[in-house]
């Protein structure tokens, strides 16, 4: 028998239109194309719908759950209709872009992953882990707008890996509570933190000098992939990479102004600040 996720569409849609608002880019910007945002918003819905059944739904049929997602991908791949309204929102995007299933696979195993794996040993791990949790994510709107050439899926990897790495910098504490460290364990242990520093109301020096650490690492992986992205990139492809890009930067600027003091309350960017690191995005700076 067929598991049902224990929402409804038009519930997933509202919590989505929310979501989107608190990211650190744009997700489907005003500037775009009516049907660019279409494909972009139907994209994020199957990545926010296996995020929301990985991290949200109860435990016991969180593995049921994504398997039903890999049984409407399998659905959607040999050219039948989806049983879930999200994925048969994705299909025409699929189908109309030419983008292939082994992205949303991955997207698919890395909550199965969050399901058995906690913590990382080393930043290559959880670089490794981006590998299935992020960069497929990147891809993905690369064939949204027609640009998946493959000299530009390595840089736009390393722009992936940085914006979830920023993301888990941010996200520290409510990680914790979700039973889950994804800073390296021996960075942690390089400075002194004990897990229950991820606890508390403050965020211990210590701890902020890993934070830094991570971000530093997350800005040097999202200039090198930028510049040969954006040296490419033509149009409404350029302009939405760009946007993507300057909201990695003003949530790196913003956890830096912060002092890395994540616990108190994640710094993130202000919305207005984006506009202008966007044109400078754009202008190649």
């Amino acid at each position: 028998m067929t598991t049902e996720p224990p929402w409804s569409a038009e519930d997933h849609d509202r919590a989505l239109d929310g979501l989107a608002a608190r990211e650190n880019f744009p997700v489907a910007s005003r500037l775009l194309p009516a049907r660019l945002r279409a494909d972009l918003r139907a994209v994020y819905g199957f990545a926010r719908l296996v995020d929301d059944i990985g991290d949200e739904a109860p435990r016991a049929l969180r593995t049921g759950l994504l398997d039903t997602v890999d049984g409407d991908l399998d659905l959607l791949y040999e050219g039948e209709t989806p049983k879930l309204p999200q994925i048969q929102r994705l299909a025409g995007t699929v189908r109309a872009r030419g983008i292939p299933e082994e992205p949303f696979r991955r997207l698919v195993q890395a909550n199965r992953q969050d399901q058995v794996v906690h913590r990382y040993e080393t930043f290559q791990d959880l670089v490794e882990y981006c590998r299935l949790s992020a960069d497929p994510v990147g891809r993905i709107v690369l064939y949204v707008f027609e640009a998946a050439a493959p000299r530009l899926l390595e840089p736009s990897d390393r722009v992936c890996t940085a914006l979830q790495i920023i993301e888990h910098c941010q996200d520290a504490g409510q990680d914790f509570r979700k039973g889950r460290i994804y800073l390296p364990a021996e960075d942690l242990r390089r400075f002194g933190c004990a897990p229950d520093d991820l606890s508390r109301a403050v965020t211990p020096t210590r701890l902020r000098g890993v934070l830094a650490l991570e971000a530093g690492r997350a800005r040097n992986l999202l200039d090198q992939g930028a510049a040969p992205l954006l040296a490419e990139l033509r149009g409404w492809a350029r302009v939405a990479v760009a946007g993507y890009v300057a909201g990695g930067r003003a949530a790196l600027a913003a956890l830096a102004h912060g002092r890395y003091d994540v616990l108190a309350g994640a710094p993130r960017p202000r919305r207005t600040a984006l506009p202008l690191r966007w044109a400078r995005a754009l202008g190649g700076g």
